[in-house]
């Protein structure tokens, strides 16, 4: 039997999780899209803990629904966040998405806003 897309996207985050780990000095920052939404989080592995978030959901991103300008805006978001928690290097976890439209989007437009990754 075969499975299905989104056990096909698991199955690809699992794999990339065993070598992207968020820690205290450089967090994880976390890609989730759905079909109407997309958000972000940065994450310190170690001590289980979200540090900043941002999503399409929020009234500061205009967008009703999820295009590339949407996830740009969502980037930006949680670039200024991060910096304002004083967090300035991550590593990125596309989370079993392919890196190309609004996850690489997002990425941009975080990187635009300081972070390293």
């Amino acid at each position: 039997m075969r499975g299905t897309r989104t056990d096909a996207r698991r199955r690809r985050h699992f794999r990339v999780r065993k070598s992207v780990h968020g820690t205290p000095a450089r967090p994880r920052l976390a890609v989730f899209r759905s079909n109407k939404h997309i958000y972000a989080q940065i994450i310190d592995d170690e001590s289980g803990r979200t540090i900043v978030s941002a999503s399409s959901k929020e009234s500061a991103v205009k967008g009703e629904s999820l295009t590339v300008d949407t996830a740009t805006e969502v980037g930006v978001l949680v670039g200024a966040r991060a910096q304002d928690a004083g967090v300035s290097r991550v590593v990125f976890d596309r989370g079993g998405f392919k890196y190309h439209g609004r996850i690489k989007a997002l990425a941009e437009a975080a990187r635009k806003t300081g972070l390293e990754f």
